[in-house]
């Protein structure tokens, strides 16, 4: 897959949107402005822009004949290296896009794409992006064989254009195969790590890309996670403790950002990320306060939430950014909006104390007090008990250990899964 940023020149881009029935152009104009940002992202200049109203997809170019006239006269008057699109585009619309513009056409997936690829650091983010891609890339393939179309039916070009193709395909299967068994691997030695953690409850940071996430795990656990002002600084898990109080500690998890249209396979390569967000006890969803779409941004995280089959965990709504709000009723509208809101800013460190007794105060109704009696015999259990509760209270009888534990809901499920055929 051709990335965005091949060299360290710049590349100039226009942007394409449409506002499709029961958009408002408003809300058009606000996600070219976070396509914009895609863009600077991905290391691109935007120099123009344009936008139309359609009743429905053109299902060759998306847009109307007359507008992609406009874009490809657009983009020889500006010296346009690459057309990005908000949408996502068939291979067909691509294609023939392409051949009007005369310019390299990205589609909003591909571009969120090509900023993975970039941005991914650590052999697991890799291997998820270069899945996601091929995924990606596969019904598209006939794109990289234009060339073939100005000689179609000469001789020596039919066999093994055609030839070439399948191999192609061929090829991007397997390595699509050994993917899915590499990130299987690296699953299940995640699940391996997950069990040694038992014994901490687990807070997974999620929200919006360039909400703070990142920002907010360093200013509450000290830890050194890189930071940027751009879409998409986090795409690994991070994990680190926060201690609540002497005695009283959590597993804090940073998790890669959400974003409108988020690619369905790169949702599906991710899944393994992501399933750290899943494993946690309770959601610090994180809400950058300060931005104009805080409603959208709201509503995808939502969105993929349930796409993820979380819509049932416990969450905390976290406002960060609150240093830079300009409207002094922010707080109280929101504050009636989401009862149990903490308003923070990670940068400042405002309500960073409130945000900590917060998630006390959160694990601390969901435990649970329970007794448990353990057989001489079977030491192994003892220790993984010490593993997942707090010991209240130890005594020992002529055939076990009989110990009060006080225990997270879930470890104390676990505890009673284990012990099910102890008497």
């Amino acid at each position: 897959m051709q990335h965005i940023t091949q060299t360290n020149k710049k590349e100039k881009a226009i942007l394409v949107g449409v506002v499709l029935p029961g958009l408002r152009r408003h809300q058009a104009l606000e996600h070219l402005d976070e396509l914009a940002l895609l863009a600077d992202t991905a290391g691109a200049i935007v120099v123009g822009r344009e936008l139309q109203e359609i009743r429905a997809p053109h299902p060759a170019t998306l847009i109307g004949k007359g507008k992609v006239g406009t874009v490809a006269r657009l983009a020889e008057e500006l010296g346009a290296d690459v057309v990005l699109f908000d949408e996502d585009l068939t291979p067909v619309q691509a294609k023939n896009l392409e051949k009007e513009i005369k310019k390299r056409v990205v589609d909003r997936s591909g571009l969120i794409l090509d900023i993975f690829a970039r941005r991914a650091r650590t052999a697991e983010a890799q291997a998820q992006v270069a899945l996601a891609q091929l995924q990606y890339l596969l019904p598209r393939l006939t794109r990289q064989w234009s060339h073939l179309e100005r000689q179609e039916g000469a001789i020596g070009t039919r066999g093994p254009g055609e030839t070439q193709l399948e191999t192609d395909r061929r090829l991007i299967h397997k390595r699509i195969g050994l993917l899915k068994d590499e990130l299987e691997k690296i699953r299940l030695q995640r699940d391996v790590r997950r069990r040694r953690r038992d014994a901490l409850q687990k807070a997974a940071l999620v929200g919006y890309t360039n909400a703070g996430k990142s920002s907010l795990l360093n200013a509450l656990a000290g830890s050194g996670v890189h930071v940027e002002d751009r879409l998409f600084a986090t795409l690994d898990a991070t994990v680190r403790t926060l201690a609540l109080s002497r005695n009283d500690k959590v597993l804090l998890i940073d998790t890669v950002g959400f974003i409108r249209k988020l690619p369905a396979h790169l949702v599906a390569s991710f899944r393994s990320t992501l399933e750290e967000a899943a494993e946690a006890d309770v959601l610090l969803h994180v809400i950058d306060a300060s931005h104009p779409n805080l409603d959208d941004h709201v509503g995808t995280v939502q969105q993929v939430l349930d796409e993820l089959g979380l819509a049932d965990r416990p969450v905390i709504p976290v406002f960060n950014k609150i240093d830079l709000l300009e409207d002094g009723r922010f707080i109280d509208t929101q504050a009636r909006r989401f009862p149990g809101a903490v308003f923070v800013s990670a940068l400042r460190g405002i309500g960073l104390e409130r945000l900590r007794r917060a998630i006390a105060e959160r694990f601390e109704a969901d435990r649970e007090i329970l007794e448990v009696r353990i057989p001489f015999t079977r030491p192994e259990r003892l220790a993984a008990v010490h593993g997942m509760a707090e010991i209240l209270e130890k005594r020992y009888e002529e055939d076990g250990a009989v110990l009060v534990l006080r225990a997270s809901g879930p470890n104390a499920e676990r505890i009673r899964e284990m012990l099910s055929g102890e008497e």
